[in-house]
Order: structure tokens, then sequence, then C-alpha cells
């Protein structure tokens, strides 16, 4: 029977293209798919089973029918694989910020240099790809130094939470296994305030109230706090009651910001920030460099790992003091000051213009005199640049999901730095991309893939390409 004490017969269906939602198939679980999932065949078509394990037998229920894949919901485990583990987090599944809870540490980052290797079998047609073992952290918990939450209405007041998968329905958060243990302190002060103030709650129906979402970051550095209300206008009714509570509360407070982001948009900040009380920026460190984030300016969410992930970008760059570098998405500049003082010159690109000043003022907070930082497209600069003699050693790319982009990779192919160093957080548009630049004569000398997020299914990984 399934769990609504319906009895479940197996389908005899003679192929995959016949079964419909609601038919009932055993599936053998080969592997983790990139989304967390659990990934087996019916009649050679792949069926996706969340929650389950590789090893696992289940009985699913069909729940979507696609021309490639099916969708189906296990219902009865035959057989269960000895690498799973209890979930930890009362709201493990239906929360979706972590898809892998209740596998094993070991068998997490077994899977996810797995995923990196199918990727690479497919879109890039490499038998055996030239994989180093994963970078898997010390500690897989309390990681993350930044939370960002919706705003919703409970029984008791203001809720924080994020919206369950697929859905607008939010799920509250209690304290979280993957926050840092200030930042979950911090929530629950932030809680505390907006039900002690009352701050009218943005509906997103109805398009009233005010605020829509929170963000807090805790630095490492001095354990401070940056806490920034995002708001659909410029009104924060209470707001000085709010700090006010806030501050009583939240002992570690650094500064009270606010966002203003009228639009109906799954994004959640705005083009306007303002400072409402203390710093306009928090105080970090990472490894030997000193960092001042604005409420909008990016950072990676490990910072142990992330010491990790740009040790190995500076051993790919192999700098000797001479080389010229490009980092084409630079961010607030991180990867590009950790290899400034390996380098003769650094120059980093970033199209957001927030993100380039606060990447100049990294660079004279930490007195990197040769690390400059332009506003733009990397391909635009590059070739403004080759005019005028300035051709890269080394260039660094750490670009979005979806990739370098066709005009990047054309740009490259036309420059052929020496080395290429590839930082992607999607391991198939990283297999598309190296397979272009493969194809226009680069050799990918390594794979190193990183655990940027333990008990999610996302990795990172840093690839070297050197020009053939």
């Amino acid at each position: 029977m399934d769990r609504t004490g319906t009895a479940a017969s197996v389908s005899r269906a003679a192929s995959a293209e016949q079964l419909r939602p609601g038919d009932v198939v055993v599936v053998t679980v080969k592997r983790i798919g990139i989304n967390g999932e659990g990934i087996g065949y019916f009649r050679r078509k792949a069926v996706f089973v969340p929650g389950a394990l590789p090893g696992e037998v289940v009985k699913a229920r069909v729940t979507a029918v696609h021309p490639r894949h099916l969708e189906a919901e296990a219902f009865e485990y035959e057989r269960r694989s000895p690498d799973r583990t209890e979930a930890p987090c009362p709201v493990y599944g239906p929360c979706g910020g972590c898809q892998l809870q209740h596998l094993r540490y070991d068998a997490q980052l077994r899977a996810k240099e797995e995923l990196v290797r199918e990727s690479f079998e497919r879109y890039a047609g490499m038998a055996s790809p030239p994989i180093r073992p994963i970078l898997g952290a010390d500690d897989p918990w309390g990681y993350r130094n930044k939370a960002q939450l919706r705003v919703g209405v409970g029984r008791d007041g203001p809720i924080l939470g994020l919206y369950a998968p697929g859905s607008h329905r939010l799920i509250e958060m209690p304290a979280c296994a993957v926050q840092h243990p200030v930042v979950n302190r911090a929530v629950e002060a932030v809680r505390g305030a907006l039900r002690e103030v009352r701050v009218p709650v943005w509906n997103e129906k109805t398009g009233e109230g005010a605020l829509k979402s929170v963000v807090v970051r805790a630095s490492r550095a001095d354990g401070r706090v940056q806490v920034t209300f995002v708001t659909a206008g410029r009104e924060l009714p209470g707001k000085n009651a709010l700090i006010r509570e806030l501050r009583r509360r939240l002992p570690e407070l650094a500064s009270v910001a606010q966002n203003i982001n009228p639009d109906r948009t799954p994004l959640v900040f705005g083009d306007e920030t303002l400072t409402l009380w203390g710093n306009d920026r928090l105080d970090e460190t990472l490894g030997r460099l000193r960092l001042r984030l604005s409420p909008r300016a990016f950072f990676q969410l490990n910072p142990e790992q992330t010491v990790r992930l740009y040790d190995t970008v500076l051993e790919a760059a192999a700098l000797t003091g001479r080389e010229r570098v490009v980092d084409a998405f630079c961010g607030t500049g991180t990867i590009a000051l950790w290899l400034a003082p390996h380098a003769a010159e650094v120059r980093g690109v970033e199209s957001v213009a927030e993100a380039v000043a606060d990447a100049r003022e990294n660079a004279r907070t930490n007195g990197a005199a040769n690390a400059f930082f332009f506003e733009g497209t990397a391909e635009h600069w590059l070739a403004v640049w080759e005019k005028k003699g300035f051709r890269p050693d080394v260039v660094v790319a750490d670009p979005p999901r979806t990739g370098c982009g066709e005009s990047l990779l054309r740009t490259v192919l036309d420059m052929r730095p020496p080395r290429f160093v590839y930082v992607s957080c999607n391991p198939a548009t990283l297999a598309k991309d190296c397979r272009r630049l493969l194809d226009g004569g680069y050799r990918l000398e390594w794979l190193q893939p990183v655990d940027m997020f333990p008990q999610t299914a996302h990795v990172e990984c840093c690839a070297l390409l050197v020009a053939g």
C-alpha cells in the first residue's frame, strides 16, 4: 500500500511511454541527480525519485511524465542504502534548502565527484575526465554565514522562512543546521523584534504592507552581524522602535540597512540600499584578506571552503610574480585580491557597479596597488586592452550557473591566454564550456571539485585549461 493506504500494484506497462501519472514502478536507484534526487530507470527511461539514494530499491508512484524522464514519489523501500542517515533538521524536506541531509557525508562527497564525472562524460565527451579527489569540509554543519529569508504572517505574528520547493508556501525556519550559530541567534532576534514591533508584512497578492524579506550576515572576523530589511517601498513603519528592539536583543549587531525592492520578482534585492543604523559595511576576513561588505555584496557563504577553493585557483594560475591576470567575473574582487600578491598585475571585470566599488575599496584596504577593477564585460575590456598592448597570461572565470557565454569563450579562443582557470558551480555548463575550449585547442589538465555546500546537491569545481 502507498502512504494513503491504497493498494498499489506495479505497472505492467511494456514500455515507459505507456506510463501515466498514478502508475506504480519499481526502481533501482543508480545515482544522485544534479538536484539531489535519486535517478533510476524503468524500461530504459530515467526516473527521478526525490529522497531515494543509490543502491536503494523503491516502489514509486509516477507523478509526472516527460519526453525524456519520469518523476515519481517513493512510498515503499524494498532495500535501503547503508549510507542513509537521519536528517537532524525538523523541516528537512518541506524547506528545500538542503537535499542530502539523509545521506552520510562521505557518501555525499562520492556522489558529488560522480556528478562532475557524469557531466564531463555526457557534455564534454570525455571517457576519463582528470578529476582529483573532492575537497570536503572539516565540519559539514553550521558553515553558512548568511541567511536570506522571506517574511510572512503566522498565528503569532511575522514568521521568517523559505518557500517550499515549487510553491509560495512559506516554511518557517527554526534554528538551521547549516547556518552558523551566530546567524541562527541573529535570526531569532530579528523574529522576536518583528513580533514585538508588529511591522506590517508585504502581501504578494494584494501588494499591501511593507516588509518582504530579511537578510542576516555574520562576520567570522569578529562575530558582528549585519541585518538588512527588504521593503516594497521607502516606508518602513516602526523602524526606530525596530532598531531599538533589535539592538536590545542582539548585542552583536553592527548595522541595520533597508533595501527597497518595489518589483514583484523572485529577486530579493532592489537597486537602492539605505543605512538606517551603524556602519554601512561589515568587516570580514578571508585568509589574509580584510574585506568590507555592503549589504548587497556577494561573498562566499562558506569561508573555510572558500580558502581551499581560492588556493586551488592560485595553484592553477601558477604565478611567479611576472604574470598579468584578468578575473573575468570578479564580483567584489576576492579572487583577484587572492592572486594579486603573486602576480605583476591583476585586472578584475564586473558588470555590477556596486560590486566594482566594493572591489576597489577592498583593494585599498589590503594595499593591493597592482589590482584594478573595471565595470562592464570581460570580452569588451579584453578587446580594448589588446589594442593597447595588454594581453593576459592567465584568465580566471567564475561565472553564473549559466556559464561563460559564447562571446567570452570566443574572445578567449581568439586571444589564447596560456592558462584559463574556470571556477563553476554548475558541472553541466562547466563541461559544455570546456568542450568548446578543448575544440579550440586548449587541454584540460585537471578538475578539482570542492564541497562548498555540504548537505546540498551543489558542487563547486575548478578546472585548469592550458593552451596547446
